[in-house]
Formats: C-alpha cells, sequence, structure tokens
C-alpha cells in the first residue's frame, strides 16, 4: 500500500482541554483517515495531555501515532522527532490548542496536487480573542506568491502544508535551541527552497486559540529569551534571503513585531536589569539590520522606541515605553504638513535625537481621532437590542459643533443605532457607537459578509471618515443571531492594520447543529 497523503505533525505540551477539540478535529477531516496520519510527539506533559494522546491512538490506532519523551523546553524537539518518522507526501503542523475546518486537508493537498507547489498556506483566523494577521489572505486566492509580491513575510509560521521531500532534500529541521519562534527559521528556509508557493483564502482552514490563560509558548517565554531567539530569527532571515527586497521585508516584519511590540508594556513590568539586557539585545540587532530606509518605513510608534534602544540610555527607552502606554500618539506637535509626536526626547537638545524619528504623519492621518485602541464587547443599545459596542477615547475636541453633523460610527455602509460623543473639553471627545447586531446583518446576501468600522466626523465643512483600530477582541467571541428565518453567526475581526471587522457568516441547520454536538462532547 502506499503511504498517506500528509502527516499532520502535533507538538504537545500541557495542553488539556484544548488538545480534545484539536484532535477531533484531525480525525474528523473529509480528506478520510485512510489518506492521512497524526504524529502526535507528547513532549513530558504533567496534565494529562500524554494519557489523552493514547486514548485517541487506541481509538484510531491506524490514523495517530503517539510519541512520548522528556519535556525538552519547547516545540522544536518534537517537532523535529515527528518529521522523522512521518510518511506522507506533505507535511501539516498544528498547535496542540487549535484546530482545523472540517475540508482543510482535503483542499490543501488537492491545491498542492494541481498546482505542484512546495507549500500552501491556507487561512488561518483566530479563536478566543486571538488575533491573526490577514495581510496574505486578503487578495484572495493566489497560485504563486513570494517574499516580495505578498505579505508572506508576514505569515512565517509553521501551519502551512509543505511538501515532505522538500524538507528532506534540503535538510529542513527546526533549530532546538529556540524556545520561541522555531517555526520561523524553518519556514524561511522551506520558503527560500520552494519552487512554488500558494495561498487559499476562500475556506477558515485553521483556527489559531488563544488560551484563556495565555498560556502558549510565546505568551510564557521571557523577554530577554525573546530578543535571543529573535536574533537567530534575523541572522537566519540575512543569511538565507538573497533578493535584497525580500530580506529587507522580512527584516522590517521582525522589527515592527517581535522587537517593536516587545518595547510596550511587558518591558515596563520587567525588573531594571532585564530591561538592560533586553535594550542591549535591541541594540545588536539595530546596528546590524536597521537600514535608514527600514527605520523611515516604520510607523512612529515602533521607529521611536528602537532608535532609542539603538542611540540612547535606559531612562530614556523606559520614558519612550511610559509615555507610549499611557498617552498613545499624542501629543501632535503640526509644523505645516508633518505631524510630529511628542515623545520623550523630542527636540531635547541633551539628547539630539533626530526629528525624523518623530514624525507621525502618516499615522496622524490615519488614527488622529484615536488616543489608543477601541474597546470592542457585546452589550446592549439603549433601546434593548443587542449591539456590539465599540469605545474610545478621541484626541479630535470640540467635535460637537453648533451646525455640522454629529460624529458616528459606521459597519461598512451601517450606520450605528446611536453615537455618543462626549465632550472633555481641549482633552479630546469620548467616543461610543452601538452597532446593532439585527441591523447589521439586514438584507445579507453574501455567505460571508466583513463590514470595517469607521468613524465619521465633520470639520469645519470637511467630513473625514478613517478606520476604527482595536486589539483586544476577546469580550467579543462569536455568537449566533436569529434575523427572520436565518441563522447568521456574527464576531468580530482585525486585518492588518489593526482595524476592527465585524464579520457575519450565513449558517444552515446543519452547521447549528454540529455546533451543539461539539459543545455537548466537550461538556462531558
Amino acid at each position: 500500500m502506499s503511504g498517506p497523503d500528509v502527516s499532520v505533525v502535533v507538538a504537545v505540551y500541557n495542553t488539556m482541554p484544548y488538545l480534545t477539540e484539536c484532535l477531533r478535529s484531525l480525525v474528523g477531516q473529509s480528506i478520510g483517515t485512510d489518506r492521512m496520519e497524526i504524529v502526535a510527539v507528547d513532549d513530558g506533559s504533567t496534565d494529562g495531555s500524554g494519557a489523552e494522546l493514547d486514548r485517541w491512538a487506541k481509538k484510531h490506532p491506524r490514523t495517530v501515532k503517539v510519541l512520548h519523551q522528556e519535556n525538552s523546553g519547547g516545540p522544536a524537539g518534537p517537532s523535529n522527532r515527528a518529521l522523522d518518522v512521518a510518511t506522507g507526501r506533505y507535511v501539516f503542523f498544528v498547535g496542540a490548542d487549535d484546530y482545523l475546518g472540517t475540508e482543510a486537508l482535503e483542499r490543501l493537498v488537492a491545491t498542492a496536487d494541481e498546482l505542484a507547489a512546495d507549500i500552501v498556506l491556507g487561512r488561518l483566523v483566530g479563536a478566543g480573542g486571538r488575533g491573526v494577521n490577514q495581510a496574505v489572505y486578503t487578495p484572495g486566492n493566489r497560485d504563486d506568491i513570494t517574499l516580495v509580491n505578498s505579505a508572506l513575510p508576514w505569515a512565517l509560521s509553521n501551519t502551512k502544508l509543505f511538501r515532505r521531500s522538500l524538507l528532506e532534500e534540503h535538510q529542513i529541521r527546526y533549530p532546538e535551541e529556540l524556545r520561541s519562534g522555531s517555526d520561523q527559521p524553518f519556514t524561511i528556509r522551506a520558503v527560500v527552497a520552494a519552487r512554488r508557493i500558494a495561498v487559499r483564502a476562500d475556506y477558515e482552514f485553521y483556527y489559531a486559540v488563544r488560551r484563556e490563560d495565555s498560556s502558549n509558548i510565546t505568551y510564557r517565554t521571557s523577554l530577554y529569551s525573546f530578543v535571543q531567539d529573535t536574533a537567530l530569527i534575523m541572522d537566519t532571515a540575512a543569511d538565507l534571503i538573497t533578493d535584497p527586497a525580500a530580506r529587507e521585508r522580512v527584516l522590517h516584519r521582525h522589527f515592527t513585531w517581535e522587537l517593536g511590540k516587545l518595547l510596550g508594556t511587558r518591558f515596563l513590568e520587567a525588573d531594571r536589569d532585564e530591561q538592560r539586557r533586553v535594550q542591549e539585545g535591541v541594540r545588536k540587532l539595530a546596528e546590524t539590520y536597521l537600514t535608514d530606509s527600514i527605520r523611515a518605513s516604520l510607523e512612529v510608534q515602533r521607529r521611536v522606541p528602537l532608535s532609542v534602544a539603538q542611540y540612547g540610555t535606559l531612562d530614556d527607552l523606559r520614558a519612550v515605553a511610559r509615555h507610549y502606554a499611557d498617552q498613545g500618539l499624542t501629543p501632535v506637535i503640526t509644523e505645516g504638513e508633518r505631524h510630529f509626536i511628542g515623545f520623550p526626547g523630542f527636540r531635547d537638545p541633551a539628547r539630539g535625537f533626530p526629528d525624523d524619528w518623530f514624525d507621525g504623519t502618516e499615522q496622524v492621518r490615519e488614527r488622529v481621532h484615536q488616543s489608543g485602541p477601541a474597546t470592542v464587547r457585546w452589550g446592549h443599545a439603549p433601546d434593548g437590542r443587542q449591539a456590539l459596542l465599540v469605545g474610545w477615547h478621541s484626541t479630535l475636541p470640540n467635535l460637537n459643533r453648533e451646525g455640522e453633523p454629529p460624529p458616528r460610527v459606521f459597519a461598512g455602509d451601517r450606520p450605528a443605532a446611536r453615537t455618543d460623543s462626549g465632550d472633555e473639553g481641549q482633552a479630546g471627545t469620548a467616543i461610543l457607537g452601538y452597532l446593532v447586531l439585527d441591523e447589521m446583518v439586514a438584507g445579507q446576501r453574501k455567505q460571508r459578509q466583513r463590514r470595517t468600522v469607521k468613524f465619521t466626523w465633520t470639520d469645519l465643512g470637511e467630513t473625514h471618515s478613517v478606520p476604527v483600530t482595536a486589539f483586544d477582541l476577546s469580550a467579543a467571541p462569536r455568537i449566533l443571531h436569529r434575523r427572520g428565518l436565518r441563522f447568521h453567526l456574527v464576531g468580530v475581526e482585525v486585518d492588518e492594520k489593526t482595524n476592527l471587522r465585524v464579520v457575519s457568516t450565513i449558517v444552515t441547520p446543519r452547521r447549528i447543529a454540529g455546533r451543539l454536538v461539539r459543545r455537548l462532547r466537550r461538556k462531558r
């Protein structure tokens, strides 16, 4: 008999009860258990995950292979061990706390076979309040993407379908010295070696779950260890990627995402010794890889902390991080057509930092109406109807001018049933929009409808409309809503620029029954 079409690799460490849903989604794949194998490696779990794997292996002995080992400290070791025994034509990696859409593997294998693709990306969506960058999926299905012609630099996780012969031919494995981010060097090596990379965005293939205890390994890695891991990832990218444009885009991603986000709240919560080590690590990476063009292309909230980490003192960096945590992108200093952000150190003669570091013109034009991300939660409009409540503090004062239309929140072309705008004088305006659920789904014809949430206001006769940005979506999980004879699954997501969107999906009675069955199984 020929081997399976696909080997699914699951590295497991203390992921109960999420592991059960993960395994259930795998054995329930439409591709059929005769065309797949599941290779799960228990990395010394202490919460019963190992026993749960053995239970599933006993139920599905021809499909589920389980290996047990002492804890290695990260997913790299168990993933490599699984690769050594995998026999499928393709390999797919899934986190043990995540799960797949029913048709995921069948669709991915069919795409790879049809296009002779070495790597296929299937659309990932967040679950449990976890955000997933959607940039690589936004243009839709594409048959041949690269690091230059797509947002692939922002999608370097291993949650993809890989041709196994590619991995074996180029001896691609995970660097086991990394505690976090070991999938990035693995994916970069595969991307560089691949003949064709395809993306499919017309189906929700993969659900990335943020655990209630936020104990995914990315969330529990220490700051300095994260810097060390990021250094190895960036070194790998710089060494392997020979195309200058592609290399710059990948390094830009790492400065924006891994390092830029590092110098925020968690940095402030660390003790001074760790802060000093983090700054030194960031400084070395900036001196090595932060070119003038990358620095100029960074958003101001990333550019300033990274530049200050490179050239300033620890106290300078702490002051910048504290300012952004407390005040966001304020105050704004406008000079002609340029807008500067008054971070600590701006035009301080004792510091001598260049003005260009503080130029936030693009960000101010896009986000001047928000001093921080919006809060998003389910609640009720003043008339009692169920609604999505979206609120934030605007840096714009005097929005309720006599003779001009009042400010308003929209979701696509649907206005909020009510928008409260509390004038706080020169301190700005408190905004709260009530997006009534029933109005969000009224007249929906597409199977899935996405509506970007925007804020519209009029200033001196000129009307402005800009997206609302948000980060934490945990208070607005997907809910089932009935309008007439139709059922809609309604939730929220953010795009690659953290712009908030309301997503409504028409669901069939069969899908509703499936959801109820899964809920009952979880309660057992």
